[in-house]
């Protein structure tokens, strides 16, 4: 797993940077309700991902002071919350980059050669699911409030950049050894809490051009992971572009359908601004966290994320096996 605080699992935890969450109320619904770097109220995609497919319960950050040495061989986490496409983007976060992110990756295949030898790590490698989840950062915290960015690109030129540092990334991979690799697309990011107090007037709707930004990505994303797709001409890759847009929309857009009734803010605090710092031991939290789609303004609940995880699992993992 590779990419941001979507997925991160608190490689994070020891990094001077304030997009960490190791610390209450994050974490109160996890198992034994200890906060560990993930951003919610509970588990997050990279743990439902491996345990919807039987591999294990919970996807530890590779960075883990506490990692064993079996886990080398059934899945690791590089994600770093605040990383994005752009490098600027990690570097205002003081994130773990994605090209460093690599370098651990790197890292990590040499550690898992010293275990399991070289043969068999190429096959662990080949088989295994390669995951990236990232581009939200890009367009919410440094396209639209960075000056050093918008002065410079248009939203067209400024997804360009993002999906070329997408197609090196992928094309890295490959090179290391992935076989299947799936891309995630970026969310309805005008929709988050946060974009809704941020851009979306007083009367907080979704803010429609950071929607548009992320969409144009998306479209930009797809093509190119088919053009790489083409150009590898391997019958044993899988390059996947994964939809994340349209099934967070439809929950914001159709909450009782499942079973939520909170979309517009998060249940930490005013659940209009909170994320990270701004939620913490001092904030109250929603009574009940499961008719929440969000857990703070920009990242969902537990529950909000099992019902996707489940939805992307049902329409994508044919595309791998």
């Amino acid at each position: 797993m590779f990419g941001d605080s979507i997925v991160d699992t608190g490689n994070n935890n020891n990094l001077k940077t304030i997009a960490k969450v190791n610390y209450p109320p994050y974490g109160k619904d996890f198992p034994g309700g200890i906060p560990t770097g993930r951003f919610s109220n509970g588990k997050v995609p990279s743990d439902f991902l491996v345990e919807e497919l039987g591999i294990k319960e919970l996807l530890p950050a590779y960075l883990d002071p506490n990692l064993q040495t079996g886990d080398l061989e059934t899945g690791v986490n590089f994600a770093s919350g605040g990383a994005g496409y752009d490098p600027l983007t990690s570097a205002i976060a003081l994130a773990i980059s994605l090209s460093d992110q690599l370098e651990l990756f790197n890292e990590y295949i040499k550690r898992l050669k010293g275990v399991v030898g070289d043969e068999r790590t190429s096959t662990i490698l080949a088989n295994s699911l390669h995951l990236i989840v990232a581009g939200s950062n890009d367009i919410t915290n440094t396209y639209f409030n960075n000056p050093v960015r918008n002065l410079h690109y248009n939203v067209s030129s400024y997804t360009d950049l993002m999906v070329t540092s997408a197609s090196s990334f992928v094309q890295e991979l490959y090179h290391m050894g992935a076989k299947r690799i799936a891309v995630f697309g970026i969310p309805s990011i005008g929709c988050l809490p946060s974009q809704r107090t941020l851009a979306g007037g007083g009367a907080r709707k979704c803010a429609e051009n950071y929607n548009q930004a992320a969409q144009l990505f998306n479209t930009k994303l797809s093509s190119a992971l088919s053009f790489l797709t083409n150009k590898f001409n391997d019958p044993k890759t899988r390059l996947v572009y994964i939809d994340i847009y349209n099934p967070l929309l439809d929950i914001i857009q159709n909450p009782k359908k499942y079973g939520f009734i909170v979309t517009d803010r998060g249940c930490c605090g005013t659940g209009k601004i909170e994320v990270a710092e701004l939620c913490n031991k001092l904030s109250k939290t929603c009574p009940n966290d499961s008719v929440y789609l969000f857990w703070d303004s920009f990242h969902p609940t537990e529950r909000g994320y099992k019902i996707l995880v489940n939805q992307i699992l049902k329409e994508y993992i044919n595309n791998f096996l």
